[in-house]
């Protein structure tokens, strides 16, 4: 799966920078507000880019004393970054730019530059995102698109989506305030062009931020990997009641799974502990990601659920 996340990001990192470069040189030469907050916007993406190829890195960290369990939320933190850095420098220069040349209106010159370079970072834009479409979809199977984004583990390869969906729609946007600008000479269509960018940006941060933030503070494993835990272990003779069955994604591919379990009286330690490794062996079949499995012996009327606590 990392392989997957990295060569979708190498994509959109090389194809940033070109388009970035490309960009500023654009609105250098045209003066454009719209052309402007688009270099921004690519920049910006080019430094996220290297922040998850930094995160999926530290995410490959093995365990140590002081991180017993890994390295892997490393990549949450970093997809969180990402987010306000999108929201902070991308939307925020952006509609800053705009308003100032609202209220400082400057002519455009030599446009045919401008829709060159557009027209080249749309076909660029539109590779980049061809290739982490192809990742993500050969990802989500037959799972829908939001519902993949919302139950996702990998936030590597969903960043690189929105950003790029982001960049094409701010692409577009540019292309339009130009084109409007052409067609009537009113500057208002080329600053309301770098507003909308900005909106544009601050909309995928925040959804970024939200979906990054889930997966920061713990979510569990998918729906049908805990019920095929609970499945596994409610059809056992050997089990009385299964307390309580707990997933937690330590990265996207690191699962921990806690179980809280009433053997049955009947059974002596030995017996419980060939169960214990049994269903150890058992539940990490169901999903490679699942590492570690936790069993407590407890009385279903002596357990107190995590909710409660």
């Amino acid at each position: 799966m990392a392989g997957s996340s990295k060569k979708a990001i190498y994509a959109a990192l090389v194809g940033n920078s070109l388009i970035a470069v490309t960009k500023f040189s654009a609105a250098a030469i045209s003066g454009s507000s719209a052309m402007f907050s688009e270099g921004i916007h690519s920049l910006v993406d080019t430094g996220n880019q290297v922040l998850l190829l930094h995160g999926l890195r530290r995410a490959d960290k093995p365990a140590d004393a002081n991180f017993p369990f890994g390295h892997g939320k490393e990549i949450y933190f970093w997809s969180f970054v990402v987010a306000i850095l999108i929201f902070a420098l991308g939307a925020g220069v952006s509609i800053y730019q705009g308003i100032q040349h609202l209220d400082h209106p400057e002519p455009i010159s030599n446009l045919t530059i401008n829709y060159l370079v557009l027209g080249s970072a749309i076909v660029f834009e539109s590779g980049a995102l061809y290739v982490a479409m192809r990742e993500f979809n050969a990802h989500r199977g037959e799972t829908g698109f939001f519902e993949a984004v919302s139950q996702g583990k990998d936030p590597s390869l969903f960043v690189v989506v929105f950003e790029d969906c982001a960049a094409l729609a701010g692409l577009l946007i540019a292309l339009l305030g130009l084109m409007m600008f052409q067609l009537t000479g009113n500057m208002v269509y080329d600053a309301a062009a770098s507003i909308g960018i900005g909106f544009v940006l601050a909309a995928t941060a925040v959804w970024l931020a939200v979906e990054s933030k889930g997966l920061l503070i713990g979510e569990s494993a998918s729906p049908e990997v805990v019920s095929a835990i609970r499945t596994l272990l409610q059809n056992d003779d050997r089990i009385l009641h299964l307390n309580e069955a707990s997933t937690l994604h330590m990265g996207p591919n690191h699962i921990i799974v806690m179980l809280s379990v009433d053997f049955a009286d009947e059974l002596d330690s030995s017996e419980v502990e060939r169960a214990t490794t049994e269903f150890n062996r058992q539940i990490k079949a169901i999903d490679p990601a699942i590492r570690r499995v936790f069993v407590e012996a407890e009385r279903f009327s002596d357990h107190q659920p995590v909710e409660a606590v």
